[in-house]
């Protein structure tokens, strides 16, 4: 039996309506929508039948339009968000009704589901365009259904339905002027979900094992289990050797530029130094303008040196008499001093005093002191 294709969304970049502003007590948006009462809608307006032009108009406050879309709306998605949006929308004063399908109706004519009823219902209170929601909604609409709920109009993709042994479950409601289309959001929808999570069923599997849930709790064999084990510890190595790969990589990465800045600094200090180099001690440089300088320096400072074997130029001193010497030595120094073997030519500073007027000398201050005792 082909699935029944209900509460599918819609394409949001085709129609996005303006979202109308809600009265009552969910003005606001702070509250759940409430369900549905089991006698039905309990108005004291009078409910007058509208047809499609005169909804498009608008109608007063008092007397909104009401919308009716159904499904069964398992792991509520965008797609379902957006065909009730656009359901909302489609009249300018529009009270938007949504039902739900049981467990029972929808595992009978569609198959099983992952949410259960409760959390369905629960799911539509808490979206933002539903105003009311009807529990166990009916599989096939009747018109006993639709004039207890006051039903204005019926909202749902154009799509024939085949379901129940009908080829469209809605060909009535079209066939009365009570259905208004709504389009579907393609890529997204509770089958496709269930398809992605089947595809993917051992990456999922092992996934709420890491997350603490017990073989037993997601029906796992033993073997499986420490299949699934197995792979999530050889996943973390390979995460730990792609993490360390990484790093490494990294870190030679930046020695590599380290390195080469420190080659490039040290070929520009080496051409500066080379540069300073040649600079001060090339052919041209300043230390040989610094010593040719120097030269010429202490060439012009230093004196000329004498001639060798010329005769001094400075007088001859006189041998000085001693303070303790008496007048007898001093006259006995003082003729020897005058006497001409005493006067001798003066020697050249350069020539030394030979041994024999050394001895002379000696001899003569000898005698000095002989007289003097």
């Amino acid at each position: 039996m082909p699935g029944r294709r209900r509460g599918r969304g819609s394409n949001a970049q085709q129609q996005q309506a303006p979202q109308r502003q809600r009265g009552g007590p969910r003005g606001a948006q702070k509250e759940p929508a409430p369900f549905a009462k089991s006698t039905g809608c309990e108005s004291e307006v009078p409910h007058e039948k509208l047809t499609i032009a005169q909804a498009r108009r608008g109608t007063p406050a008092h007397r909104p339009v009401r919308v009716y879309a159904d499904g069964i709306f398992d792991l509520f998605h965008s797609g379902h968000a957006r065909a009730l949006m656009q359901a909302k929308n489609v009249f300018p004063n529009t009270h938007l009704i949504v039902g739900v399908c049981s467990d029972e109706l929808t595992h009978k004519f569609k198959g099983y589901t992952v949410m259960t009823e409760a959390e369905r219902y629960d799911a539509l209170t808490h979206c933002r365009y539903v105003d009311e929601v009807v529990r166990d909604a009916p599989w096939t609409l009747t018109t006993e259904f639709l004039k207890k709920h006051k039903i204005d109009f019926v909202a749902h993709d154009d799509i024939p339905y085949t379901s129940a042994g009908s080829e469209d479950v809605y060909k009535h409601i079209k066939e009365a002027g009570m259905f208004v289309a709504t389009q579907r959001t393609e890529g997204i929808s509770t089958s496709d979900l269930i398809t992605r999570i089947v595809r993917d069923y051992d990456i999922y599997v092992r996934r709420n094992l890491q997350r603490g849930y017990t073989a037993r709790d997601l029906n796992v064999g033993f073997i499986n289990d420490k299949k699934y084990r197995l792979q999530n510890q050889v996943d973390k190595m390979k995460e730990t050797v792609r993490t360390v790969e990484e790093k490494s990589k990294h870190f030679v990465y930046r020695v590599e530029e380290k390195s080469q800045d420190l080659i490039h600094k040290w070929e520009e200090k080496s051409r500066e130094f080379i540069g300073n180099f040649l600079e001060l001690f090339g052919p041209d440089g300043a230390w040989h303008a610094i010593q040719e300088r120097s030269g010429r320096m202490l060439q012009a400072l230093s004196p000329y040196s004498s001639p060798r074997g010329s005769p001094s130029s400075s007088p001859t001193r006189r041998r000085s008499v001693s303070p303790d010497s008496s007048p007898a030595s001093a006259s006995a120094s003082i003729s020897n001093s005058s006497s001409p073997s005493s006067l001798s030519p003066p020697s050249s500073p350069s020539s030394p005093s030979s041994p024999s007027s050394r001895q002379k000398r000696t001899r003569a201050s000898r005698k000095a002191a002989t007289a003097y005792k």
